[in-house]
């Protein structure tokens, strides 16, 4: 109930008065006045005015399963929320879920993860109060090979709910990090079950640096955080929700055609490296070439001195991010 109340009041222009929360939600007048005041001890500043009834002042950076649920606006992503304050990883998480029936759109989020995966094995941990750990379970009716593209749809939507909430405009480095001003602000994800042409579920995670302060020596050169490059402190409950609401407008996008084709206009003007030096390892030889953009298919456009290659997966260094001169 303490959701609902507290959805009701975000929703609400001014106060909202006891009587209508109690037949709202079928209680009583004491019920409401025992949740409200839980809410307060929570953090939540709640005004209560005699004859007016409840208004919600301020909301404390928390992250919580009644938070999110609370402004939840999307239409099917985030229907369902899987909340839990420490657990090893969102991913991992989210495909035992998946395997035991959870539905398309389920997102399991994490106060702390503390064995995060990144690409290629790394961790990726996030400190307690400080960062987004997430992962979105999907089961898309779709080909098996088109699932890694969904790794770039994911980092668009990274971006822009980034620049609805800040003054920031972060840029993508193909395929799964954002960065800014040189460092890694975000890492992307994204591991798939299927079968031969049927994919049985997507799971596609997501690790942001929110509120740090500050890193590990071995780490301050290559990463940063929103608050590290704009001095504000945001709220990890609203940029998730604004990241959910990115994602499914991107999503069905992208679901339409189920390549990048409506999406790669857009996304190269997110691309850090569009036009500037690269280098690609993880072949029989590395090489450096100019990016020229995403193809439809999500590959990345390299030309070379001898000829136009198209990446589709390896090791891809930019010029100018993470000390890459």
């Amino acid at each position: 109930m303490k959701t609902k109340i507290l959805a009701e009041l975000r929703r609400a222009t001014g106060y909202v008065s006891g009587q209508a929360l109690c037949e709202e939600f079928n209680v009583s007048r004491t019920a409401i006045w025992k949740a409200i005041n839980t809410l307060k001890k929570e953090g939540y500043e709640i005004e209560a005015v005699q004859n007016k009834g409840y208004r919600l002042v301020r909301v404390p950076e928390i992250l919580s399963q009644k938070e999110l649920e609370s402004i939840r606006a999307t239409k099917w992503l985030a229907t369902e929320y899987h909340y839990y304050e420490s657990i090893d990883s969102t991913n991992t998480v989210a495909k035992k879920l998946a395997e035991e029936g959870a539905p398309h759109g389920t997102v399991v989020v994490a106060g702390t993860q503390t064995g995060g995966k990144g690409r290629r094995g790394r961790v990726w941990e996030t400190p307690a109060g400080t960062s987004i750990s997430m992962t979105y379970v999907l089961k898309p009716d779709m080909m098996p090979g088109n699932a890694s593209m969904l790794t770039l749809v994911m980092a668009m939507a990274v971006v822009r709910a980034i620049e609805s909430l800040t003054q920031l405009h972060p840029k993508i480095k193909w395929p799964n990090d954002i960065v800014m001003n040189g460092k890694k602000i975000c890492g992307i994800l994204t591991e798939m079950s299927a079968q031969m042409d049927y994919i049985n579920h997507i799971v596609v995670g997501t690790g942001i640096n929110v509120l740090n302060e500050s890193f590990p020596q071995e780490l301050e050169e290559k990463a940063t955080s929103i608050y590290l490059e704009s001095g504000e402190a945001v709220q990890r409950a609203q940029l998730i929700e604004a990241i959910n609401e990115q994602f499914e407008h991107y999503y069905e996008q992208f679901m339409e055609t189920q390549d990048m084709s409506r999406l790669d206009k857009e996304y190269n003007t997110l691309l850090v490296n569009l036009g500037g030096q690269v280098r690609v390892e993880g072949g029989k030889e590395p090489y450096v070439g100019n990016s020229r953009g995403i193809s439809e298919r999500g590959e990345l456009i390299v030309d070379t001195w001898e000829a136009r290659r198209l990446v589709s997966s390896g090791e891809v260094s930019v010029r100018g991010v993470y000390g890459y001169v």
